[in-house]
């Protein structure tokens, strides 16, 4: 949401699409929408400009819109996880044009999100491969551990962190799902599975 909005106000995108943005935002919420319509959204934004073109984009959205967000109990938790020697891994359905410096910023050793497409150094719009969300999310995921030569098994000594719906089937693939500052509906599914639920203070 905050990408289109950034470049809404820039003038790079048409004003009709905060509108179409909000309304994707809540039914991602909801858990309504379908990774297909999800990711192709987001990957339209790029559409017709070479990647390059983006990196201005990029930094501006990490410095100006996420960086404020991300508050100090998420930079410690991250702290903690790397000081006991864990591999970080961002795993993002948002595509990775606009996740990729998010990631670095947060010290991600590894970085599965959507891929788009680029041909000849430009975006068509279009996403390439297995979308990043819902069941593809551990799709992809293990099929990161097979390429390093890593049994799947070790998801059951992984921790997953989420504050979505969506998130269902890796928190349920997961040997330790921690639910993040849930709405109702997630809040209601880690009762219900007696998933651990953290909330962070975001006063600052």
């Amino acid at each position: 949401m905050l990408w289109c909005d950034l470049l809404v106000d820039a003038g790079l995108l048409d004003a009709s699409f905060r509108e179409r943005n909000a309304e994707m935002l809540r039914r991602y919420t909801a858990g309504t929408v379908t990774p297909v319509e999800f990711c192709d959204f987001y990957a339209s934004t790029l559409g017709g400009r070479e990647l390059s073109f983006w990196q201005t984009w990029r930094e501006r959205l990490l410095v100006e819109c996420v960086r404020p967000r991300i508050c100090a109990d998420a930079r410690a938790l991250l702290r903690r996880h790397r000081e006991a020697g864990d591999v970080l891994v961002l795993t993002t359905a948002t595509n990775r044009v606009i996740t990729e410096l998010v990631a670095r910023d947060l010290g991600a050793d590894h970085h599965i999100a959507t891929e788009v497409e680029v041909i000849d150094g430009r975006c068509t719009g279009r996403t390439s491969g297995v979308l990043n969300m819902r069941t593809g999310k551990v799709d992809r995921l293990r099929a990161w551990l097979a390429a390093r030569g890593l049994d799947e098994v070790l998801l059951k000594q992984a921790t997953f962190y989420s504050d979505s719906i969506n998130d269902l089937p890796l928190l349920s693939a997961v040997g330790h799902p921690v639910v993040v500052d849930p709405d109702d509906r997630l809040h209601a599914a880690a009762l219900r599975h007696r998933w651990p639920v953290l909330r962070f203070d975001r006063r600052a």
